[in-house]
């Protein structure tokens, strides 16, 4: 089983880390485009197995795509952090373009691959890979909701001083402010956490998750990455062992929840198909208005990619 992750950074390079110490490939390829830098953290991730005791091999590679071949599943972190004075259209125009490149060599040495992406904006780049990969949609989607169900579960621990282990939710919509948590979705041990915490602390503890990643920034000066390389790792976990787990992440919907031609986050089930079903839950009224918003907004972003290919 090999497992390529394109793009060295932190979100990467710790994605690599965790997929090696699990053992959830025999061969772990990192590749970015930086002279040496991949050949650098694969390296250090490779001497870290005599330590940790597993036997998966970390490789890295600079910008040669040709040593991922046959690759099982991709993870494309590629694409640059928005820089201070830098719209959100030029975010859009420079990470779109990196992501473009990324998949057509990614599928030119690995079309049977399943791509899961992780770069930001992340639902209009999965979006982008999609219409640059020509594979079913099944097979391309993006990580948010793993990472942004974390936080919500971890917030939730912190507040009623349990295990998160026993933290079970939901959340969909776009990945970022508008995202939807479903507090009638969520359970601690089985029980409704409606009937733990009162309205009002839920709703606080909605909020911070919604600015989840915005917390760390202003905490580091940088995004996270511990918490999103993990969240990735577990999605290639989900396909390559075949678990058919249930998460919520980034697809393409044709007519489920109403909506068509749009990347949304929404509950499925992973394995080793990659999408494998697309889960659709009786949403009330409030629920579904929320996720209607947050969907307009996700559909504002990809029309502006759209415009930028009419364009070009």
């Amino acid at each position: 089983m090999k497992v390529t992750v394109v793009g060295a950074g932190n979100v990467g390079a710790t994605c690599a880390d965790v997929l090696a110490t699990r053992e959830i490939a025999n061969e772990i390829v990192l590749l970015d485009i930086k002279e040496g830098f991949a050949e650098g953290k694969a390296l250090d991730i490779w001497q870290t197995a005599p330590i940790n005791l597993y036997d998966s091999r970390t490789v890295g590679c600079t910008n040669d795509y040709a040593r991922t071949a046959d690759s099982d599943v991709v993870v494309i972190t590629s694409g640059l952090p928005r820089k201070p004075g830098m719209s959100r259209d030029d975010l859009i125009a420079t990470n779109a373009g990196i992501v473009k490149t990324v998949t057509e060599n990614v599928v030119k040495y690995s079309p049977n691959a399943i791509i899961i992406v992780v770069s930001n904006p992340l639902d209009v780049m999965t979006y982008c890979a999609f219409l640059n990969a020509n594979m079913p949609s099944s097979r391309v989607f993006g990580m948010a909701g793993v990472l942004d169900t974390a936080r919500y579960r971890a917030f939730l621990a912190e507040e009623l001083n349990v295990s998160p282990k026993d933290i079970q939710a939901v959340l969909m919509g776009g990945h970022g402010d508008t995202m939807v948590p479903l507090p009638r979705y969520t359970t601690v041990g089985g029980i409704p956490v409606t009937e733990l915490i009162d309205e009002a602390r839920l709703n606080e503890i909605i909020e911070r998750t919604k600015f989840g990643g915005g917390e760390i920034v202003k905490l580091l000066g940088t995004s996270a990455w511990y918490a999103p390389g993990a969240a990735a790792a577990q999605m290639v976990e989900a396909v390559v062992r075949d678990q058919k787990r249930i998460f919520p992440v980034c697809a393409w919907l044709q007519g489920e929840y109403g909506m068509s031609d749009i990347y949304l986050g929404v509950p499925v089930v992973l394995g080793k198909n990659g999408i494998e079903k697309i889960i659709e839950l009786q949403l009330n009224d409030a629920e579904r208005a929320l996720l209607v918003d947050s969907a307009e907004a996700v559909k504002g972003v990809m029309d502006v990619l759209d415009n930028m290919n009419a364009k070009a």
